[in-house]
């Protein structure tokens, strides 16, 4: 959906990530069951577009790659009323009901599948874009930490960095579309924290090596090269990573900006908060672990900053006399949920800092795009889940649009 901003209009959706369903045929299916009830509760005006986040699994990006299908979800588009402007390229495969976990990064950065994946869906969103119209892909950041920690590791992921940036700038000379590869920071991933990434977008990405290799593969100037790379690369900011590691959005968001690092989208979500951790809420964090994704969690006490790559792990801590503190939890709860009366006794969420993201979004154009991301649905407590699933998305874009409307 558009909305003006005094900044600028910014194109508001949120990501069929939280729809299991891997093929095309089934993600096809929720759009045309969930489109028509979210257009009815947002009480959209008819003619009035609605605008799709689409998550594409590696499987499905083949399906809707070949022009027949694609045609066909062109016209799917028009009788639902919506257009597609961005894209989720993060999670390669099966993203529901299996055991997720590391797998998410695979194929990572190293990777060139990776590459073909990520070039396949960059085709779509071309064929898909409306004219004058930019659109985004949010990716990997890079690996899993645990995969980066040789120097061959990174320059792997810079080398399949340039050539996604060369083919996107080939694109738009071919299509007039311009589409941004957007990294999305992660705890416990190559790129975690705000000066990790800026750290490998000055010094790596941006290094006169990494410059003139995309000079010769576009056969460009090095200045013509620097700025296709400024152009075509940025960060997906996730509110509910940063808050994960204590960072302050607006700072951060600030930072990039100031650095020339675009931010192709913003993703806006909570995360699980717990502002001082003891023995009765153990219980009640167990039933966030559910198997299926990883749930970093980021311990903030007088030593510092601790990182657990998983809840488990983090909770087994705490029982031996390790984790004291407050808890942030890497997992994606409605952005509705908690209370302005929160007590240091109970989980909550990170919300005060997707507010902060919003009230600054009111002020500086950050970025065009901005996708609600609540992709645990269905693992949630029960607690969480009073309502229908399609409910809860309209309760979370009319959240949205009321902060930044007012």
């Amino acid at each position: 959906m558009l909305i003006s901003l005094p900044p600028q209009n910014v194109h508001l959706t949120y990501c069929t990530n939280i729809h299991a369903g891997e093929s095309w045929e089934e993600i096809s299916a929720s759009l045309n069951e969930t489109i028509p009830v979210l257009r009815k509760k947002l009480e959209l005006l008819e003619g009035q577009p609605f605008g799709i986040g689409l998550r594409l699994s590696a499987i499905a990006a083949d399906s809707l790659a070949q022009p027949a299908v694609l045609q066909q979800f062109k016209m799917q588009l028009q009788k639902l009323g919506a257009y597609v402007f961005t894209i989720n390229a993060f999670p390669y495969g099966p993203f529901h009901t299996v055991r997720v976990k590391e797998q998410v990064y695979l194929p990572d950065w190293r990777d060139a599948e990776r590459l073909r994946y990520t070039r396949q869906c960059a085709v779509i969103l071309s064929q898909l874009l409306p004219d004058d119209m930019e659109g985004s892909i949010s990716t990997v950041p890079g690996a899993y930490k645990s995969e980066t920690q040789t120097a061959d590791a990174q320059q792997q992921i810079v080398e399949q960095l340039i050539q996604a940036v060369a083919m996107l700038a080939e694109m738009e000379q071919a299509t007039g579309k311009c589409i941004a590869l957007a990294l999305e920071p992660e705890p416990c991933c190559f790129l975690e924290t705000m000066s990790e990434t800026t750290a490998f977008f000055c010094d790596q990405l941006w290094a006169k090596d990494s410059i003139g290799k995309l000079a010769a593969l576009v056969s460009c100037t090095e200045a013509q090269a620097e700025r296709l790379m400024r152009r075509h690369l940025g960060v997906c900011y996730d509110v509910c990573h940063a808050a994960v590691e204590f960072e302050d959005p607006v700072h951060a968001m600030q930072t990039l900006t100031a650095l020339g690092i675009r931010i192709p989208k913003i993703q806006l979500s909570c995360a699980l908060r717990i502002p001082v951790m003891h023995a009765d809420l153990l219980s009640e964090l167990r039933r966030f672990d559910d198997g299926v994704y990883l749930h970093q969690v980021v311990i903030q006490n007088e030593d510092g900053l601790q990182r657990y790559t998983d809840l488990p792990a983090a909770l087994a801590a705490y029982q031996a006399g390790h984790a004291d503190g407050e808890w942030r939890v890497h997992c994606h709860v409605p952005i509705f949920w908690d209370s302005e009366q929160q007590q240091a006794s109970t989980l909550g969420s990170t919300r005060a800092d997707l507010l902060a993201t919003l009230r600054a979004l009111r002020k500086q154009g950050f970025s065009g795009h901005l996708e609600v991301e609540t992709y645990t649905w269905d693992v949630l407590p029960a607690h969480l889940k009073t309502e229908s699933k399609d409910h809860a998305i309209a309760r979370e874009l009319s959240f949205i649009m009321k902060e930044l409307l007012t």
